[in-house]
């Protein structure tokens, strides 16, 4: 492949990163407006891990994996599609804006930064004044619209404590024991944590009702599941070996300024002096850390870990 081609793919793919990423939260707020967010969630990760299996198996992947794998892949479905995308569907069904929630999971890089101080790490001073100018954002942008009525506390608490367990999720992924191939990890990750994410919502008390969801419900859901869980993820981890690690690494704070920009166009979402100063300080701080961190080139690296319900 030519120079000029490799470049021509290389943008391609990066700009599906960027808008499906970025556009994965208005889908999750179109489905959840009819469908109850956790069954929702979960049939979307086993639907997307089955298709994910079927695609790999053609081309003659081999899926197996030892206990021990399938228990790490089970832990990151519990952290990453249950408490990450699970809790940000509950927060949009809630009255979370998708761009409001964008811009709360952008805050995954921070949350890293923090665990790492937690365990005895010590990052770099540019890295802690990232996650301190982040967290004040993020306190802004919750906090200082509220007699705006635009940031409900509650959807905007749930959001929050996503990005925290998506982080976490991040963190941790590398202290396991996993497979060596990322696509593999996905599907065992996507269909364990999507059958949680069912389970928990039935025993919660949500009761699905598929024949009562109109058109708009189901293309938002299907999107979700072909070219927010399938397309992107196998774009993102394309880059990873054939782009500099500081390009891909952009995603983390272009996606919510997409995301934000897809909810004011297409929702009529509130684009607010609090969203705006918030989420520009939140951006900010991201690339500030992920600028000083330098992450590795590797999808395990918890820097580049998805911060997106992707």
């Amino acid at each position: 492949m030519n120079r000029q081609a490799r470049l021509g793919m290389v943008v391609t793919a990066l700009a599906i990163v960027y808008v499906v990423w970025g556009s994965t939260y208005l889908g999750i707020r179109v489905v959840v407006e009819e469908m109850p967010p956790l069954t929702s969630m979960g049939a979307r990760f086993v639907a997307a891990g089955l298709l994910l299996s079927v695609v790999l198996r053609l081309r003659g992947v081999r899926l197996g994996v030892s206990r021990a794998q399938l228990l790490g892949a089970a832990t990151l479905g519990l952290l990453l599609p249950l408490l990450g995308n699970g809790l940000v569907a509950v927060g949009e069904s809630k009255g979370a804006p998708s761009g409001v929630a964008a811009l709360l999971v952008a805050a995954v890089p921070l949350w890293v930064v923090a665990y790492r101080v937690g365990s005895g790490d010590r990052p770099r001073g540019w890295s802690v004044l990232g996650v301190l100018l982040g967290f004040a954002g993020l306190a802004w942008l919750v906090l200082g619209g509220r007699d705006q009525g635009d940031v409900p506390i509650v959807g905007a608490a749930f959001v929050l404590a996503a990005s925290g367990f998506w982080a976490f999720g991040s963190w941790v992924q590398p202290r396991l024991t996993l497979p060596e191939n990322p696509f593999v990890v996905a599907v065992h990750e996507m269909w364990t944590g999507g059958v949680m994410m069912v389970a928990l919502g039935l025993v919660l008390g949500e009761s699905p009702t598929p024949l009562a969801y109109d058109a708009r419900a189901w293309l938002a859901w299907a999107y979700l599941v072909v070219i927010g869980s399938m397309v992107a993820f196998t774009a993102y981890v394309w880059l990873l070996s054939n782009a500099p690690i500081s390009l891909v690494a952009t995603y983390a704070y272009v996606n919510p300024v997409v995301a934000v920009l897809l909810g004011w166009a297409i929702l009529d979402e509130p684009v607010t002096r609090a969203v705006l100063v918030g989420g520009l300080v939140i951006v900010a701080a991201v690339a500030v850390v992920i600028t000083v961190e330098r992450p590795r080139r590797t999808v395990e690296d918890p820097a580049l870990e998805p911060a997106s319900p992707a």
